[in-house]
C-alpha cells in the first residue's frame, strides 16, 4: 500500500487497485483492461467492443434484466466502453451501495455466459450502432483518418467492426478472445468515493482475488512506417468535411505534456484557441472547428477537423496551415504561455472535481503508468513548459509536408 494523493494495493493475482476517498454520497467504480480493438485479429475486428455489449446478457446467476436491475434499482448507473487499446466497466451508485456493485461488476467480468439467444440480439444493436455512425459523417470522418494515417496496421481499423465480422461472433470467439487479451496484471480496479480503504481493499479482495493468475507476454505489434497521406471522398452533404494531422508522441514520450499543451493552444475546448479565433470568429468559415490529441502506447494523433462550406475548403486549409506556421517559427511571449497554462490547469482541476472523470483517469493513469500524479505535480510540469519547448513539439507535429489530409465534399 502506498499512500499519497491515492491510495492502492495489489492482489496475489496481479489485479490492481487504486482509490481516491471524497465526501460525496456518490461513489464511482471502474474496471479497466488493457485491451481494446488494436488487439484483434483481422477476423476478430469488432469483437472488443461485441464484448462490451454482451457482458451485460447474462451471467451463471443473473439474467439480463437482473444484472441492469441490480444497480438501477437503487439509483445508480451502469455504463462500458470499448477504445483501441481499453475495456472499461463501471458505474456510478451511492456510496451505501460500494460492496453490491464490486459484486455485481465481478460476477459480470468473470461470469458472464454470453448466451447465443442474446448475442444475436445483441448484434442488431450493434448492427444499428454501424449504421448510425455512417449516417454522421462528422463522426465517421475520424475512423477513416485513422485507417488513412495508421494504414495496414491494427490500430487503424475503427471500433464498432464490420457488418460481415459481426455476424460471425460467437460465443466461442468470444470466449477465446477474452481467454487471449484479459490478462489479471493489465487489469485496473479504480474507485472514487467514500469508503473506508481497508474495507474497500476487503471488497475487492472477496470479488476480485478469486481470478486465476494470468499474466501478459505478449507485446503489441508496434507502428513504426507512417507515410502521409491525401483523400477526397465524395459524399452528399451540405458541408464540406476535413480532417487534417500528423502522428505524435506516444503515452510514455517526454514531450506528451508539451503536446497537450500545444493542441490546447491550437484548438482545445475553450472558445479563444487560435482556430476558433481564426475560423469561426474573424471568418465566421466554421461552426465547429476542434483540435485533438490521442496518446497510445506505441504512437501518436494529432488532428484538426472542421465542417464549412464547399467554396470555403481551401481558404480555411491556408489560415489552418498558416496558423501552424506561426507556431512553428514566432516564439509565445511570456504573457502568452502563462496564460496558455492557467487556462489548461484549469481545465484539469475542473474535470477532476467530477468523481466519475477522476475515477477513469486515474485508473487509466495507474493501468499504463503504475503510478498517478497529483493535480500539483500535474501543474509543476506544465509550468516547466517553455517557449522553446514548444516551439520544438510544433516543428515535430505541425509540418506541413507531414500532415495527412481527409476530406468529405
Amino acid at each position: 500500500m502506498v499512500e499519497t494523493d491515492f491510495l492502492t494495493h495489489t492482489l496475489p493475482n496481479g489485479i490492481r487497485l487504486i482509490h481516491k476517498s471524497t465526501d460525496s454520497p456518490v461513489g464511482h467504480l471502474g474496471i479497466l483492461i488493457n485491451t481494446g480493438s488494436r488487439d484483434e485479429e483481422p477476423d476478430e475486428h469488432g469483437l472488443a467492443h461485441f464484448i462490451e455489449h454482451s457482458v451485460f446478457k447474462g451471467t451463471r446467476k443473473r439474467r439480463a434484466f437482473h444484472i441492469l436491475s441490480r444497480i438501477e434499482d437503487v439509483g445508480g448507473e451502469l455504463n462500458a466502453y470499448t477504445t483501441k487499446e481499453e475495456t472499461t466497466l463501471y458505474s456510478t451508485f451511492l456510496a451505501e451501495f460500494y460492496e453490491r456493485t464490486a459484486e455485481l461488476l465481478s460476477d459480470i467480468l468473470f461470469n458472464s455466459v454470453y448466451p447465443e439467444k442474446e448475442l444475436n440480439r445483441e448484434k442488431e444493436v450493434v448492427l444499428e450502432e454501424i449504421n448510425s455512425y455512417k449516417d454522421s459523417p462528422s463522426e465517421l470522418i475520424f475512423d477513416e483518418f485513422e485507417e488513412l494515417v495508421f494504414d495496414g496496421h491494427p490500430i487503424a481499423r475503427n471500433i464498432l467492426g464490420t457488418p460481415a465480422n459481426l455476424a460471425l461472433f460467437n460465443r466461442e470467439a468470444i470466449l477465446r478472445f477474452i481467454s487471449q487479451n484479459y490478462h489479471t496484471d493489465q487489469m485496473v480496479i479504480s474507485s472514487v468515493g467514500k469508503i473506508n480503504f481497508n474495507a474497500l481493499v476487503k471488497l475487492i479482495e472477496k470479488y476480485f482475488g478469486h481470478a486465476e493468475t494470468r499474466l501478459r507476454q505478449n507485446g503489441r505489434r508496434q507502428f513504426d512506417n507512417y507515410i502521409p497521406g491525401n483523400r477526397i471522398v465524395e459524399k452528399d452533404t451540405f458541408q464540406a468535411h476535413c480532417l487534417l494531422g500528423n502522428v505524435a508522441f506516444d503515452v510514455m514520450h517526454p514531450r506528451r505534456i508539451a503536446m497537450v499543451l500545444l493542441n490546447n493552444i491550437i484548438g482545445g475546448q475553450a472558445m479563444n484557441s487560435r482556430l476558433n479565433m481564426a475560423l469561426r470568429e474573424r471568418q465566421g468559415m466554421a461552426y465547429n472547428i476542434e483540435s485533438g490529441y490521442t496518446a497510445y502506447t506505441d504512437t501518436g494523433l494529432f488532428n484538426v477537423y472542421f465542417g464549412t462550406d464547399r467554396e470555403n475548403l481551401e481558404k480555411a486549409i491556408a489560415l489552418i496551415l498558416r496558423e501552424f506556421k506561426l507556431l512553428r517559427e514566432k516564439k509565445l511571449g511570456v504573457l502568452q504561455l502563462s496564460k496558455a497554462q492557467r487556462q489548461l490547469m484549469g481545465q484539469i482541476a475542473i474535470s477532476a472535481e467530477n468523481g466519475e472523470d477522476l475515477m477513469l483517469t486515474i485508473g487509466k493513469s495507474y493501468l499504463l503508468f503504475n503510478k498517478v500524479d497529483s493535480v500539483k505535480t500535474i501543474f509543476k510540469k506544465i509550468e516547466a513548459i517553455s517557449p522553446v519547448d514548444l516551439i520544438e513539439v510544433a516543428n515535430e507535429v505541425l509540418e506541413e509536408n507531414r500532415m495527412s489530409r481527409l476530406v468529405y465534399r
